[in-house]
């Protein structure tokens, strides 16, 4: 079994590679955790890279409950919340991993403000697929979210466009020192109850330096934008990422 998870994830990095180029450090290193625990395949499609960020997709979450036996999907449209006249649909969907199993409950809405240009008229289908996504992923503790619950699918190509700047700060040519910048860093590490070491060793990974200080106060900039984005939006995710890093954290009382 131990052989048969390191071969899918050196086929999982060989794929990857192929098919988006060089990985950065943390996202192979999440690509392996990923494939060990779950089996995703990035042949079969399972997950997608968008913004540094794995995303698992709908067919990989169905994959995974069939290997998991699981005995049934229920969904269900919440009429009282829905409205055909503007496209908007919410769903609810209950996910049974046994025959005794009382059910994962998971919701999903969609309507044209939240739904990519291309699926506009399919509202429905997307608010049900949510749902689905959202019961798989709490009933067999998937902390990454599904690439379905996106709120538009833009963001593959926002990716490719510089973020925008943040006003010029004084700074001594060290992104790191810049104190507006280091603040709004531990700030962001307090409101979301972040481990300050496991963000900082994930922030030199995003910036590509050795070590943080090392990193221009345009990549910390841009650091601090994505995580602010990523915990916001899904916390879950970004704490499945910092512990990837657990393995390279000081011990207390190290030297």
């Amino acid at each position: 079994m131990a052989a048969e998870k390191k071969d899918l994830a050196t086929t999982n990095m060989r794929a990857a590679r192929l098919r988006w180029g060089h990985l950065h450090s943390s996202i192979a290193r999440a690509l392996r955790a990923y494939s060990d625990e779950f089996g995703f395949s990035v042949a079969l499609g399972d997950l997608l890279p968008v913004d540094h960020v794995w995303y698992v997709t709908h067919s990989g979450l169905l994959r995974l409950a069939r290997r998991k036996r699981c005995v049934g999907i229920e969904s269900t449209a919440l009429l009282d919340l829905c409205d055909p006249s503007s496209s908007r649909y919410v769903f609810k969907a209950t996910v049974f991993t046994s025959r005794s199993c009382k059910g994962f409950a998971g919701y999903g809405d969609a309507d044209p403000s939240n739904v990519s240009p291309i699926v506009h008229g399919a509202e429905m289908r997307v608010a049900e697929t949510r749902a689905v996504n959202r019961a798989l992923r709490k009933a067999y503790g998937i902390g990454i979210c599904s690439v379905e619950e996106i709120g538009s699918f833009s963001r593959e190509s926002e990716s490719a466009t510089p973020p925008k700047k943040l006003p010029p700060q004084p700074t001594n040519g060290n992104g790191y020192c810049g104190p507006k910048v280091r603040d709004r860093l531990c700030q962001l590490i307090r409101q979301h109850q972040l481990d300050g070491e496991l963000v900082k060793a994930y922030a030199t990974d995003f910036c590509g330096v050795k070590t943080l200080r090392e990193a221009s106060r345009k990549q910390v900039e841009n650091f601090v934008t994505h995580l602010a984005d990523w915990a916001e939006k899904d916390r879950n995710a970004l704490l499945c990422q910092l512990n990837s890093y657990l393995s390279n954290k000081p011990k207390d009382g190290a030297a």
